[in-house]
């Protein structure tokens, strides 16, 4: 899951009956809860880290929990690929009625990255209720949506339910791991048949609370930066430690490190980002939210600029970033390094290449000893969805039901998402709405990753209503 922005206002959800879920024991869910909470327990607790677990196995636990709602075999495909058996992906088909509208496609990641049981507090693998939120490694990020999807299959399957369009949904690996077998590009390259769609719903969307129990906004992706790692490399001929020189490779690296520290990338805008500050400023009655409105006003406003850089994410939507993230180098302790490497990630704002960033890199550095290489060079560029009202309008007007009051903005994702190969095979993409997450973006990524518990069954709710109206 990419990261959400927080809107400190203070609108306070209003959630329907039927969503409302009180914490604490599994008695107080409904019975279809219960079924959806076996599903994502048994997801979040099977570990599909990329060294260590299985997304395959994943894969499989879903596939015969679909079937045994009565998925026909041919409406079930599991895949991989012999290089990588333990990174395969699923996918279903829910036939529709219509012999005309395209399908709906729902994506969402497996895989998730790595957490060192020593580091947390509970086991990353074991599904925890506490204070009102479930913790667990992929709780949020991203095997709340692959089992919210592959609920909703479920459960359209029990109820005997007749979409017009067929709803098929693609749950794959990789998305955590940039050089890993991401089965997302496999299917768009290689199986596009099997998942063409008029378009997919997709992680990147999602709501905001103040820290206080209060959401404050919900947020509808419609684009993302370009995800980039770059790897620096300086050598040397190293010799004796004994005997040191001022040319030494861990130096140079690290005077390159410094310097793209202490470069800001310009400010900038495009159609979604300046709808998304000026709105969400509107929505806040703080200080940040008037210098936001102020800034979509006018980019060149350096005071409101000042106080819309203080928050980390708001920093991050207007430009390009980049940040040394991994650092690897020497041979012995007792040896002037001959080899140092850096990964630099970037995270490119669109309308700039990699290749571009790769030259202003060169120029930030300015020391043409160290190479600059990309990570990758398959990948596409991110493409925005067009704002479609015929989608974006079900999302809105669910969002009036479920979460009256709080604005629903365009917004564009600062991480990066699987995505981006749909929509470079012309599928367009959207993060959807629903579940939310809180400021200090609930561990994802980090120790002791938790959702709120509201939060996972409201927007489950939510995501199974949104898929029905838009299948509809």
């Amino acid at each position: 899951m990419k990261a959400l922005i927080a809107l400190a206002a203070a609108a306070l959800v209003a959630f329907p009956a039927a969503a409302q879920v009180p914490t604490g024991t599994m008695g107080e869910l409904r019975p279809d809860q219960k079924q959806f909470f076996e599903l994502y327990k048994e997801l979040v607790e099977t570990d599909t880290t990329v060294a260590n677990g299985s997304c395959t196995q994943a894969a499989e636990q879903i596939a015969a929990r679909l079937k045994a709602a009565g998925f026909a075999d041919d409406q079930v495909t599991l895949f991989s690929v012999p290089e990588h058996p333990k990174e395969g992906g699923i996918v279903a088909i829910y036939p529709g009625t219509s012999t005309t509208l395209k399908p709906i496609l729902l994506l969402a990641h497996i895989d998730v990255v790595a957490a060192n049981r020593a580091d947390w507090e509970r086991d990353p693998f074991k599904l925890i209720e506490e204070n009102g939120y479930y913790y667990a490694r992929g709780i949020a990020d991203d095997k709340m949506m692959a089992a919210t999807w592959a609920d909703a299959l479920i459960r359209f399957r029990q109820d005997g339910y007749k979409p017009a369009r067929t709803v098929k949904m693609a749950l794959t690996c990789g998305e955590e791991t940039d050089t890993a077998f991401n089965g997302a590009q496999y299917l768009a390259n290689h199986k596009r048949e099997l998942i063409d769609a008029a378009f997919a719903l997709n992680e990147g969307g999602g709501g905001d609370t103040d820290g206080k129990g209060h959401l404050v906004a919900q947020s509808i992706q419609v684009g993302e930066k370009i995800y980039q790692d770059y790897k620096l490399v300086a050598t040397n001929p190293g010799g004796h430690s004994s005997q040191p020189v001022r040319g030494n490779a861990i130096y140079a690296v690290s005077d390159a490190l410094l310097k793209i520290r202490e470069h800001e990338f310009p400010a900038e805008f495009n159609a979604t980002t300046r709808v998304f500050f000026e709105r969400a400023g509107v929505a806040r009655k703080d200080a940040m939210g008037t210098a936001m409105a102020a800034l979509a006003k006018d980019l060149g406003d350096a005071d409101a600029a000042a106080v819309v850089n203080t928050d980390k994410g708001f920093h991050s939507m207007l430009r390009t970033t980049c940040v040394a993230t991994m650092i690897d180098g020497g041979h012995a302790v007792n040896a002037l390094p001959q080899r140092v490497e850096a990964n630099v990630n970037c995270r490119i704002f669109p309308g700039h290449t990699p290749a571009e960033i790769k030259d202003q890199l060169a120029g930030i550095i300015g020391n043409p000893d160290i190479s600059i290489e990309l990570a990758r060079k398959d990948k596409p560029l991110a493409k925005s969805p067009p704002l479609d009202p015929a989608i974006i309008g079900p999302m809105e007007a669910l969002s009036a039901k479920y979460f009256p009051g709080v604005p629903v903005i365009p917004s564009l994702s600062t991480g990066a998402t699987d995505g981006l190969y749909l929509s470079a095979v012309g599928i367009p993409t959207y993060g959807a709405p629903g579940m939310w997450g809180d400021p200090d973006g609930n561990g994802v990524h980090g120790l002791n990753e938790r959702l709120e518990v509201r939060s996972v069954y409201v927007g489950r709710d939510y995501l199974f209503d949104l898929v029905k109206a838009l299948a509809e």
